[in-house]
């Protein structure tokens, strides 16, 4: 499974419970996304999540 490089965000595991108060299993998949990005000047492709892309985003539009 893909997992965030920046802050490790995987899939995580639950349990689905229907009205009835059914359990079943179920995972919660993030939002992952390969980007091309500079790191120590060298461009590279990173699988981050999307609240990772937004917040770094974010914080090169205020500089």
């Amino acid at each position: 499974m893909a997992k965030c490089e920046i802050c490790g965000k995987s899939v995580a595991f639950g349990l689905q419970v229907s009205h009835s108060n059914r359990k079943t299993s179920r995972t919660w998949k993030p939002n992952i996304r390969k980007v091309k990005m500079t790191l120590n000047g060298a461009t590279k492709k990173v699988n981050i999540c999307s609240r990772c892309l937004r917040t770094m985003n974010k914080d090169t539009a205020a500089v």
